[in-house]
């Protein structure tokens, strides 16, 4: 099954990017997913293309409108679509691995990008939008958010990654940051690779990469170790 991406944009130019290149431009090129990019613009209604209007109540920038974004949104996946419909937007819920593989898993997704100060609430809660966000942190539009989403689910489609264990044993796929890495040459700068990675011993690697995973993640992350003590519900 090809993952299906349709991502909806004022700049179709954007994409596919980063995405064109390495191992997901080669994932492109042998239809283990397709990207089709919808200009909102062509669903605007005026000669000038307008897409957005002021806010209501007032304030500042612009908002982009609810019934253009619907026409769009309609015709990128109308009715029977099973993919997801994803608005990335900084108040949305935190993009993580776990929501990634999901995403992975299934039939692809179809992603607006907003610009200016958004999009009108009323088409978000008409059409299901699911609110992602990539960082506490605002970017000139969803564009780039949508590119950084996509390069973490196309990496995790069967085929992809030459070593298909290399998904398995990264940071957050086990609710920890990832141990450090090394390789030859064994000595570089007076600093030597750790012996323990040299001996051989496969259950002694094996622990000390837990260790450090875990020692790298109550240093950086330790809200991860937070989440991880939470007692998950039990399930009948």
């Amino acid at each position: 099954m090809t993952f299906r991406a349709t991502v909806l944009t004022l700049y179709p130019d954007m994409f596919p990017g980063a995405l064109g290149l390495s191992l997901a431009g080669r994932a492109l090129e042998q239809g283990v997913w397709s990207l089709e990019t919808v200009q909102i613009r062509d669903f605007a209604m005026d000669r000038h293309r307008t897409v957005d209007d002021t806010p209501a109540g007032g304030g500042a920038g612009m908002v982009m409108r609810a019934d253009i974004m619907a026409r769009a949104i309609d015709h990128a996946a109308p009715a029977g679509d099973p993919r997801p419909r994803l608005l990335m937007s900084p108040r949305g819920k935190p993009l993580t691995q776990a929501r990634v593989r999901q995403l992975a898993a299934g039939p692809g997704a179809v992603i607006v990008c907003g610009r200016f100060e958004g999009v009108d609430q009323r088409v978000i809660d008409a059409r299901g939008l699911e609110e992602v966000s990539i960082g506490d942190y605002i970017l000139s539009g969803g564009e780039p958010a949508a590119l950084v989403l996509l390069d973490a689910v196309v990496r995790l489609l069967p085929g992809v990654m030459g070593n298909e264990a290399s998904g398995a044993e990264e940071s957050f796929e086990g609710g920890l940051l990832e141990h450090p890495h090394y390789t030859r040459p064994q000595e570089w700068e007076g600093c030597t690779i750790p012996e323990v990675l040299t001996s051989g011993n496969h259950a002694k690697i094996a622990a000390w990469r837990r260790e450090q995973a875990e020692r790298l993640t109550r240093e950086r992350r330790p809200d991860l170790l937070e989440k991880r003590a939470v007692p998950q519900p039990v399930t009948k």
